[in-house]
């Protein structure tokens, strides 16, 4: 009777993991003779750590990282500007998310500015703190046509669900003030809320090609470097290392 009946209130109870592994836990506890607060502390054990592995498959499905991005796959010694350690601790380390810190990435292009941000949010999003990533000409996009429908707080709202934002080259060409203004307007709403990953070819001092209003480009990095852990990237550009590479290489 039990044993017909058990699966279908675990279903009301929507205990997944529990309904397929209660039997083999059963027959693990019978033939190690556990007693009944282990087989329970088994079964809610199980329970736990497969709702949390959805929730991160979840979290990454929605985050919209770059695939393949990753610390395991950047090639820390192809670049001696980046501080591995420093990297890793902020992706294993969430206590700057929590504390609304903000990460800014600059340097020329090809020097895995976008792979060390995704690597990062990567980490982050493995600790169970949501994170989005998004293109900044798409992130301007996207609000001002809703700030064109009034609807630009909604849209931030949404935005300051995710713990952490990723807004990948933020150098784009210079845009119009309404489109810049809707780019501050989420700077501002963000500070000391919400954390954000910037990466930008473009250094503070030239950001008045982002904001035509300098007063805009003086706030807006004012807002930023207030709490920031600005990391600079030197180098030569790996596309072209890689170039070289294919070009040295003998052929067959």
């Amino acid at each position: 009777m039990y044993t017909e009946t058990l699966p279908l209130l675990l279903k009301q109870l929507n205990l997944k993991s529990t309904i397929q592994y209660w039997q083999e836990a059963e027959q693990e506890a019978i033939e190690q003779k556990w007693s009944y607060t282990k087989y329970l502390y088994a079964l809610a054990e199980k329970e736990v750590n497969s709702r949390y592995s959805s929730k991160i498959k979840r979290y990454m499905k929605e985050s919209k990282l770059p695939k393949g991005k990753t610390l395991s796959t950047f090639k820390f010694e192809d670049n001696t500007s980046v501080n591995q350690k420093q990297i890793e601790a902020l992706a294993q380390n969430t206590d700057w998310i929590k504390e609304g810190d903000n990460i800014i990435l600059f340097g020329p292009s090809g020097l895995g500015k976008t792979h060390l941000a995704s690597a990062i949010a990567h980490g982050v999003i493995e600790q169970g703190v949501k994170a989005l990533f998004v293109k900044a000409t798409t992130l301007v996009q996207n609000l001002q046509e809703a700030k064109s429908k009034f609807q630009l707080p909604d849209a931030l709202h949404k935005i300051s669900k995710y713990p952490l934002l990723v807004i990948d080259d933020i150098g784009y060409a210079k845009k119009s003030e309404m489109e810049t203004m809707v780019l501050f307007e989420l700077i501002s709403d963000r500070y000391e809320t919400g954390s954000l990953i910037i990466t930008s070819n473009l250094s503070f001092k030239d950001w008045d090609q982002v904001f035509p209003d300098n007063m805009m480009a003086v706030a807006a990095v004012d807002r930023l470097i207030h709490h920031s852990k600005v990391l600079n990237l030197t180098g030569d550009s790996y596309r072209k290392k890689e170039s070289e590479k294919r070009l040295l290489k003998p052929k067959k």
